[in-house]
């Protein structure tokens, strides 16, 4: 067995990976298995004439996956092997949570506003505002309030709600939870706060709402890739731009191999830029979710004002955002947004406001934290860039965010937080507006050949002879070399040079695995130890306490 074999056993365990390594066998008629160790339930197929293996047996298949070369189907225990012998990939359709948090104490109406401290409002003052340009909020849904359903100019701007539970679509809201609600609020809401300030960042972007999630927060793969599947068939007539991702589950894979990753990885693929949250686990390595792992994206963590929306110096990293690498070596988050305490629309009656009433206004608004809103900010900057600029890819998108962005510094100007936490910094919407760098994002990557099978790719981080990670390449950024609170940081944007930023570098896997590490790779990253697939979870992100 080769190294690269040994390294997908340990990570994967025994029987994640003979599910990857059995041959396929296109000749076999597909008869059923006396014995399986995988569990019966919803399944994810992959692989060539998947539908037709699938009936072939007589099973119920609930979704076509097309984009994936899959389907969903109900799978008994007895028929899991047939089915893997075919050469087919099976994975279990997993729950999915949502990224929003709760809070401890209330401490009063936010003055926290996304639009200052992301240094949106000179862009507002140049009315620019995200005219054309049409976010997909996959979530639970989006209610019709005002702010949403009409932008700055009045004009009605909703096109409608596709659910992807469902497989229908209405020119009518379905939303009960408000998380949904809460983070197309902050992308576009185009009501004034009491500073006349625009709520949201972009508010004359277009809206499209996809329900992939209950009113419980809770979803599924499977519903969660038919909505990225209809959002990339209806990119053209609806001109879709964007795709905001609050949610975030724990990676049981490397990320080529994740089925809702290979889905994002589409979306990207077709020319839209996806946004995502990096999670809202809080501090130590390996932290950031599926899709945020996957290295393409536009992977976002969150800050805090600190409760104080006129000093920038104290904003700092959220203790509930996510942090990097990820166990292919990535650095992620890839920039930070604001995160913390930020008021956004939602009904009194929808579930969230219901079980945390004392965090709504008793009016329409709603507070609340996580690394959903911070994605939110990002996916409402995206679209104003993409308003000035309509030509950008993808990738320049992410290389304009991250040579605009600003990493916080300490006082004799070295990085208060390592990459690993803050990413390339925190967002600056004008700089990233008006930037002019192109190339500079994924440089390495091929995401043709990573979706194919032909090739997968892995990061820059190594590990020190002390455990601690930093980045191949660099001067030792330490996992733990961050000041406290009472640092007196400097959110300041360095000289936008692409090569700051060579971390997002990628390199084939091949090459990264005879890396040699001052301690074994695999032994930091301790997958062996992991629970199994069947135990995943995924919803809105959950509940962390208030910053």
């Amino acid at each position: 067995m080769n190294r690269t074999l040994k390294l997908l056993t340990a990570a994967l365990g025994v029987t994640a990976a003979v599910c990857l390594l059995l041959p396929t066998n296109e000749g076999k008629l597909l008869e059923p298995a006396s014995t399986s160790t995988a569990s019966s339930g919803s399944y994810i197929v992959r692989g060539d004439a998947a539908a037709a293996k699938v009936a072939a047996l007589g099973l119920p298949i609930t979704h076509e996956l097309a984009i994936i070369n899959a389907v969903a189907a109900q799978v008994p225990e007895h028929q899991v092997a047939t089915l893997q012998a075919a050469g087919l990939s099976l994975t279990p359709n997993h729950a999915v949570e949502l990224a929003g948090l709760a809070w401890g104490q209330r401490i009063g109406y936010s003055e926290a506003s996304a639009t200052q401290m992301a240094n949106v409002q000179p862009l507002h003052e140049q009315r620019v505002l995200g005219d054309g340009v049409t976010v997909v909020i996959l979530d639970t849904g989006v209610k019709s309030m005002t702010g949403v359903r009409h932008d700055a100019y009045g004009r009605h701007r909703v096109y409608g709600t596709y659910n992807a539970i469902t497989n229908k679509t209405s020119m009518n809201d379905d939303e009960s939870n408000g998380h949904g609600t809460h983070v197309a609020s902050i992308a576009m809401n185009s009501e004034f706060d009491s500073y006349g300030r625009y709520y949201g960042v972009a508010p004359n972007a277009r809206l499209i709402s996809v329900k992939a999630f209950d009113n419980n927060g809770a979803g599924s793969y499977a519903d969660i890739i038919r909505g990225i599947q209809w959002s990339i068939y209806f990119k053209d007539s609806y001109n879709i731009r964007v795709l905001n991702l609050s949610f975030s589950a724990t990676p049981r894979s490397y990320y080529w191999d994740d089925p809702l990753n290979q889905a994002v990885m589409k979306a990207w693929q077709s020319g839209i830029a996806v946004v995502t949250s990096a999670g809202n686990v809080g501090s130590g390595a390996f932290g950031i979710g599926v899709p945020g792992n996957v290295p393409y994206v536009i992977t976002v963590g969150a800050v805090t004002d600190n409760y104080t929306p006129n000093d920038f110096s104290d904003d700092r990293i959220a203790r509930f955002s996510a942090n990097g690498p990820t166990v292919e070596r990535f650095v992620k988050p890839d920039i930070v947004a604001p995160g913390g305490h930020l008021m956004g629309l939602m009904e009194d009656k929808m579930q969230l406001a219901t079980d945390h009433p004392e965090f709504h206004d008793g009016g329409k608004y709603f507070m609340m934290s996580g690394t959903s809103q911070s994605s939110a900010v990002v996916s409402g900057v995206v679209a104003l860039m993409l308003s000035v600029d309509p030509s950008l890819t993808p990738d320049d998108i992410k290389c304009r965010l991250m040579t605009s962005a600003k990493p916080a510094r300490n006082s004799q100007g070295d990085w208060a937080y390592s990459p690993f936490q803050q990413g390339a910094g925190q967002i600056d919407a004008y700089a990233a507006v008006v930037s002019s760098e192109r190339g500079c994002a994924n440089r390495g990557l091929d995401i043709a050949a990573d979706l194919n099978g032909e090739q997968h790719f892995a990061g820059q981080t190594m590990i020190s002879s002390d455990g601690e990670f930093y980045i191949r390449g660099y001067q030792q950024t330490s996992w733990n070399s961050f000041e406290t609170l009472s640092g007196g940081y400097v959110w300041q944007r360095s000289l936008s040079n692409p090569d700051a930023i060579g971390w997002n570098d990628a390199i084939g896997w091949g090459d990264a695995i005879g890396w040699n590490d001052a301690i074994g790779w695999n032994d930091a990253i301790g997958w062996g130890d992991a629970i199994g697939w069947n135990d995943a979870n995924i919803q809105v992100n959950t509940w962390v306490e208030q910053e």
